[in-house]
């Protein structure tokens, strides 16, 4: 997993989040990550991956079909079988991976929501 380029802007309030994350998500223990950051996060084998202050994604358009978990939206990608989210809306986005032998995601996409509502400022309504 590589770590998103620092635009210098995120790198405070993605540390945050990632240093609040749980040991533990959907089972599976917190991974070592090779290299080390401060801006992501793993967990077991196949690994369940973090990574924030990512680029926004460039399926993201307006009319986007998108997931809401407990207040924040979520761009699930591929749409038809969904493995890698990424929060929108707010000042970094974050991205979650899943892979499939994890089962549905919504546990972990609830855990990640309620650290974003706490630790990214939310951009102006209607902006994504």
């Amino acid at each position: 997993m590589e770590p998103p380029e620092s635009n210098g802007t995120t790198d405070e309030v993605c540390a945050a989040l990632v240093a609040e994350l749980p040991d533990t998500m959907l089972g599976a223990d917190r991974a070592n990550i090779t290299p080390e950051s401060d801006v992501m996060a793993a967990w077991g084998d196949p690994p369940i991956g973090l990574r924030c202050g990512v680029p926004r994604p460039s399926t993201l358009t307006q009319d986007a079909l998108l997931e809401e978990v407990d207040g924040v939206a979520w761009l699930p990608q591929p749409q038809d079988e969904p493995t890698l989210f990424t929060a929108v809306g707010h000042s970094a986005y974050v991205e979650l991976s899943v892979p499939p032998s994890y089962g549905a995601p919504a546990a972990a996409l609830t855990t990640v929501s309620a650290l974003i509502d706490e630790h990214i400022p939310p951009l102006p309504e209607g902006v994504l």
